[in-house]
This record gives structure tokens, C-alpha cells and sequence, in this order.
């Protein structure tokens, strides 16, 4: 009876390459300084990129924003990716990389989630109190 191997165990493959979280950080830097510095549309001021996720094959770019709390979140996306052209010829100016990444942008609703859960939490304690009183 032939051996079956499980090449998901840890050691076997290859290793997993730190250059997407590399490239990931690089991209979120420059993103960053570009609204920051360069760009005039109104319906991106404010906005923040959180977080970069590169793929492996380095093909693809997701960018995670926030906007300022009161600021339309669907205006920014449409801004981002009416941009999108731009932000990637720069960073095709700035990398020295075989291919550009395609950028997809997402609204990170990460801090509004947080948000709501810690106004949860607080409602929570405010009753426990109210209970032993």
C-alpha cells in the first residue's frame, strides 16, 4: 500500500514570501502621500487608506479606506476609483516591478464596527449598574 503524502503540513511547499506584505506597506505610503499632497477632487478629503492587501503574484492591490466621520462613503469610492488611473501610474513611476497591481478599493467599516460594539459594551455596563442599585 503506497504512502499518501499531505504536502499542507508546515515545512513542505514553499515558505510563504514577506515581498506582498512589503509591496503592500510601499503602496499604502504612497496612496497615503498622494491624497495627502496631490489630489483636489473634494469628495476624497479626509480619506484614509487603513490597510493594503496584495496578492501573492503581486497582480492585484485591495486598498481599505476611511472617510471622516459625517463624509459619504459611496462618494468616496466613486472618487477613489475615478482616480485610479492616476494612483496607478504613479506607483508604476514610483516601483520598479514587472507588473502594476490592478487596485480595488473597500470601504473599511472596521472603525464603525468597533464603534458600534464599544457603544454596545457601554449600554451593557450602564445596566449592570442600574441593576445593582
Amino acid at each position: 500500500m503506497p504512502m499518501e503524502f499531505d504536502f499542507k503540513l508546515p515545512g513542505l511547499g514553499r515558505p510563504e514570501s514577506s515581498r506582498p506584505k512589503r509591496i503592500a506597506e510601499a503602496v499604502k505610503n504612497e496612496l497615503s502621500l498622494l491624497l495627502v499632497q496631490k489630489m483636489g477632487d473634494p469628495s476624497l478629503a479626509g480619506v484614509l487608506v487603513s490597510r493594503v492587501v496584495v496578492t501573492p503574484d503581486l497582480k492585484q492591490a485591495k486598498i481599505y479606506f476611511t472617510v471622516p466621520a459625517g463624509t459619504n462613503s459611496g462618494q468616496a469610492l466613486k472618487g477613489m476609483n475615478r482616480a485610479k488611473g492616476f494612483f496607478r501610474s504613479h506607483l508604476a513611476k514610483v516601483f520598479n516591478l514587472r507588473y502594476t497591481p490592478e487596485l480595488l478599493f473597500y470601504f473599511d467599516s472596521l472603525n464603525e464596527e468597533v464603534a458600534r460594539i464599544d457603544t454596545l459594551f457601554r449600554q451593557i455596563e450602564k445596566e449592570r449598574k442600574n441593576e445593582e442599585s
